[in-house]
């Protein structure tokens, strides 16, 4: 190990890489149990220090993590801080502080003041215990104070948006107050900060004069300046390189004027970003540029400076896990405690009133900052530090759980079908044929409703299109702070919705935050009582299966016949060829090119493969008769004979014999999903799915719903009234 870590910069790049690759792996294991990323991240951060691998692999640890090479690692992580907090202030958005009334001014009051008060009871107990005698009891007090009232606010947003409460009103009341707390405790911490720093009363004085002098030249000076920096970058020519050297200039500048005047340098970067101009493509574009970078490689290295300085050996006694405990109680019943019933004394149900509780009592990456603050300090501590991680940790990693308990999806629907504005469709007629796209992709939208209009051909009163798009979350703070309510903006649908324009046939767009999309594609197809459900399909990063992940569980849950389109250029839907094997899977194909013959009069060949040491003997499989059944209709023998022709051929693979047929110049393939044609639903798999590799055409693969014996169990509510709150309201001109 020693030769491998020959100088400063090759030890830094190892760290680098551990870190980087610890903090992802523990992010698998938190997406599965639906937690942020800050979860993992921190505790990546632990599991890198001595109360794991120090623990397990000292002498490893002690060369990769030498105590010479910290230095450099808090260097780094710092710098990090500092941009990650220009990009905290660049996303909070001062509307979020205006005209939600007096219920959010009490609330945020509430839950600062009430945290605040307990933190300051909970010193006097832990003071005499786990700080140094050379610590003022006054600055200890400040600091507990402060670091209890800290919410989490951008991990907040992250929660809010994957639960689908952003956009409704207990959503938008969390955040207003988490971001007034946020500000304010920020306040408190400067001047606990400049309090800690002081060589005296005066000098807390002057620090106190050159703060506030600090703050207005940045809101009269610097704030017009950002103002016409921002229209600049705003323009056609977008954010050039010399408008992020300025800005990162400004950073710099600002960071280093509150180090000097005695606070800390985060709060001038946190001060900037927050008088950048909003709402403006050059903030969208500033944030993409550096938030990636500060996000994936920075922060991971905050996190495990942070862990490296997190010894949970030292709670090595029952007293030191009791007084842990005692601070967890008390952070929660202040934070939770406070805001719970604030908002209950404003008019908020029970239930409302708890679920903002919870919401607020998340503590995250913002409550490590100001620990680290205070250890650097000198405040806290590395005992207490790691009691202070702990808590931050277990009331982060208990938000989600807890919501999904207190706040059920039902009840979210309910407060979003009573939205003003929304008029639920009524429920669909018997002969109304409803077809779901679910588009992922841009490219795979025009080929769905090309043949979603062909199947409904018979006029706005007897179909019902619906385009489904579901944006998968991202670790991006931006991108839940400027998520735009579900349904606007075309994104991905825009191809598909121009396309339904040249047909003249309405599809009406849904588009929402998903972070389970397979679940709410079957949910929502559920609710719009869809006859079919269509899914694109990409090619995998590194298989050559369809029919595996969330295709997979669409076709596993779905209650109702599921169709994956691979589009190959499908502008009209008039020649087909449907082989058939017998399968449930094969008859709800030959129903689909039954209605598409009745619909656009196709053209349908039925491809029946026998095996060629078939013997005379064997049970038929009954193709001709299938065939007759399923084409009987008004038309009669008439339709069939005119349209559709059925084929036998004879040959030892199906699928070889699929694709030499599809080569005739079909417009559209039509094929029941079974292992007879190589194709088989599976979650996971490498094994290539040949019909549709060499099906030079395109293809839909169906799959027949079968319900089972007993009654199907309803929709969950919370699917039908959430999706019925979903959709825009219908054209009325």
């Amino acid at each position: 190990m020693e030769i491998l870590v020959h100088n400063s910069l090759t030890r830094f790049l190892i760290q680098a890489f551990l870190i980087i690759v610890c903090a992802r792996l523990v992010g698998l294991i938190a997406r599965r149990l639906e937690q942020p990323m800050v979860i993992a991240e921190v505790t990546a951060g632990i599991l890198l220090g001595p109360s794991l691998f120090g623990w397990l692999f000292p002498e490893t640890s002690a060369v990769i993590f030498a105590e010479q090479s910290l230095p450099l690692l808090k260097l780094v992580s710092e710098v990090g801080l500092i941009v990650f907090m220009f990009l905290i202030g660049l996303e909070l958005d001062p509307k979020l502080l205006r005209g939600r009334g007096h219920a959010s001014v009490i609330i945020s009051h509430t839950s600062i003041v009430v945290p605040f008060a307990l933190g300051g009871l909970l010193a006097l107990y832990l003071y005499p215990r786990l700080s140094a005698s050379s610590v003022p009891f006054s600055s200890f007090t400040l600091f507990m104070g402060a670091a209890m009232s800290i919410t989490a606010f951008p991990v907040l947003a992250r929660i809010l948006t994957e639960r689908r409460l952003l956009k409704s009103k207990v959503g938008a009341l969390t955040i207003t107050c988490a971001a007034v707390d946020d500000v304010t405790a920020w306040c408190i911490l400067a001047f606990v900060v400049s309090i800690s720093r002081a060589t005296g009363l005066v000098g807390a004085v002057w620090t106190t004069v050159f703060a506030c002098a600090y703050i207005g030249g940045m809101l009269v000076v610097v704030r017009p300046f950002l103002d016409r920096l921002g229209e600049r970058g705003g323009t056609k020519e977008g954010l050039s390189q010399d408008l992020v050297a300025v800005t990162l200039l400004l950073l710099i500048v600002s960071s280093w004027t509150t180090e000097m005047i005695g606070i800390h340098p985060l709060f001038g970067a946190f001060m900037l970003g927050a008088i950048m101009p909003k709402g403006t493509s050059f903030a969208q574009s500033l944030a993409e540029k550096l938030e990636d970078f500060a996000v994936v490689f920075l922060l991971p290295l905050f996190f495990a400076y942070s862990g490296l300085r997190t010894h949970i050996g030292l709670l090595n006694s029952a007293d030191g896990w009791l007084m842990c405990g005692l601070i967890i109680v008390v952070a929660c019943v202040g934070k939770f405690g406070g805001s719970t019933v604030a908002a209950r004394l404003t008019g908020l149900r029970w239930r409302e009133a708890s679920a903002l509780g919870i919401l607020m009592n998340t503590r995250g990456l913002m409550e490590l900052i100001v620990l680290n603050l205070g250890l650097d300090l000198g405040i806290i501590s590395p005992k207490l530090f790691t009691m202070m991680v702990l808590m931050a940790l277990v009331t982060t990693f208990m938000t989600t759980p807890l919501l999904r308990w207190i706040y059920p999806p039902e009840e979210l629907a309910k407060e979003l079908i009573d939205a003003p504005g929304r008029t639920p469709l009524p429920a669909a007629a018997a002969e109304v044929y409803t077809v779901l796209m679910c588009v992922s992709y841009e490219r795979t939208g025009p080929g769905m409703v090309t043949l979603a209009s062909a199947l409904a051909r018979r006029g706005p009163d007897a179909r019902r299109l619906y385009a489904l798009r579901l944006i998968p979350p991202t670790d991006r703070g931006s991108f839940y702070l400027n998520q735009a309510p579900e349904g606007q903006g075309p994104g991905a649908l825009a191809p598909l919705l121009a396309r339904a324009e040249e047909l003249d046939v309405e599809v009406r767009p849904l588009s929402f935050v998903s972070p389970k999309p397979s679940l709410d594609i079957c949910n929502v197809a559920d609710v719009k009582q869809a006859d079919l459900v269509l899914v694109g399909w990409h090619k995998p990063l590194f298989s050559q299966t369809v029919l595996g992940g969330t295709v997979y569980e669409v076709m596993r849950s779905a209650r109702t016949d599921v169709g994956v389109l691979i589009d190959r250029g499908l502008k009209e839907v008039r020649r087909l060829l449907v082989p058939f094997h017998g399968t449930a899977h094969d008859k709800a194909a030959l129903g689909l090119a039954r209605r598409l013959v009745q619909e656009v009069g196709a053209d349908v060949t039925i491809l029946h493969v026998v095996k060629p040491t078939r013997k005379a003997g064997d049970a038929p499989l009954g193709a001709q008769e299938t065939v007759d059944q399923v084409f009987e209709g008004e038309e009669g023998g008439a339709l069939r004979k005119s349209k559709v022709t059925l084929k036998v051929v004879e040959h030892d693979s199906p699928a070889a014999a699929a694709v030499d047929e599809a080569a005739r110049g079909y417009d559209l393939v039509l094929v029941g999903v079974g292992p007879e044609w190589g194709l088989a639903q599976r979650r996971f798999g490498i094994r290539a799915e040949h019909i549709i590799q060499g099906c030079p055409t395109s293809l839909l693969v169906v799959r027949h719903h079968e319900p089972a014996t007993a009654p199907a169990a309803a929709p969950a509510p919370a699917a039908k009234l959430f999706a019925l709150a979903s959709e825009p309201e219908p054209d009325r001109t």
